[in-house]
């Protein structure tokens, strides 16, 4: 038994070993997709079994196998995005190195030829196994970041509560990041309102360090140069005496405990008059 047999049998049997894989990942998987695991698994198994040579099947970290790394990895992205597990995608390529194993079990008689051809492919399916994980940590970090900018778009929303008046409530930590999504959002509202007083609500941010206080100083000065006013509301006495403590310099911004006397600041800034009417209601 030479390698080159062992090759030309693996490139042979390329329809056995995919429906031997495809069955065993059917018996694996209770939401088996047949579409798309078996368009992915087609894809796989070609590029493995093209790449594969005389001279690769001896070298798992062979150059020859760079395009079926590539095409493992895209596949654990998916999977990854898909919200299959790491164990679960190891599995998945497992399972293609059992199902090769068994193509070679049913055409080698030689029990010892067919344990040194084993181990050849088993050392190159090992061997990739290790990218299923990266592309596992690759594809679950595309999701965190796209949720992660979806939660920052979702948490810093720009309301227009009167004429000429925008607010946007923060709740959570304000980073830098988190910073220049608040400025870009509060700024692009003030130019499509034309506003002139915009409110800054920090009663859900849990404490203010020198650092959110130099966030909120910028958002500020970025308000003020389109000509708006920005006031900061929100300013529980924990808050004010930490502010004072850090010897941070509020003095030229407009501040105050709640949003409601924020609104009425605004009011009093564009000298609107906000009057209780007496409604009588007829009985019929």
């Amino acid at each position: 038994m030479n390698t080159n047999t062992s090759v030309k049998i693996l490139k042979e049997k390329k329809d056995a070993i995919l429906e031997l894989w495809v069955a065993k990942q059917k018996a694996e998987d209770s939401y088996f997709n047949a579409d798309d695991q078996k368009e992915d698994s087609s894809d796989f198994a070609t590029a493995f079994l093209e790449a594969l040579n005389d001279a690769n099947i001896e070298d798992p970290n062979s150059r020859g196998f760079d395009k079926v790394h590539e095409v493992l990895i895209g596949i654990s992205v998916s999977r990854a995005k898909r919200g299959f597990s790491p164990r679960e995608t190891a599995n998945y390529l497992f399972s293609f190195k059992e199902s090769l194993l068994e193509v070679l079990a049913n055409e080698i008689n030689d029990s010892a030829s067919l344990y040194a051809e084993s181990l050849k492919v088993s050392r190159i399916i090992d061997n990739m196994a290790i990218l299923t994980f990266e592309g596992y940590i690759k594809g679950r970090e595309d999701v965190i970041a796209r949720q992660t900018d979806e939660i920052t778009e979702i948490s810093t929303p720009v309301i227009r509560v009167w004429e000429g008046v925008v607010a946007l409530p923060i709740i959570g930590t304000l980073d830098s990041a988190r910073t220049q999504v608040v400025m870009e959002n509060l700024l692009q509202q003030i130019v499509e309102t034309g506003s002139t007083i915009a409110i800054l609500d920090i009663s859900g941010v849990p404490a203010v360090d020198s650092l959110v206080a130099q966030h909120l100083i910028k958002t500020v000065s970025a308000t003020r140069l389109l000509g708006a006013e920005c006031i900061i509301s929100g300013i529980r006495p924990e808050i004010a005496q930490i502010v004072v403590h850090l010897g941070i310099d509020l003095s030229n911004i407009i501040t105050k405990s709640t949003l409601a006397s924020a609104l009425q600041t605004a009011f009093n800034m564009l000298r609107l008059e906000v009057n209780k009417k007496k409604v009588t209601y007829i009985n019929s």
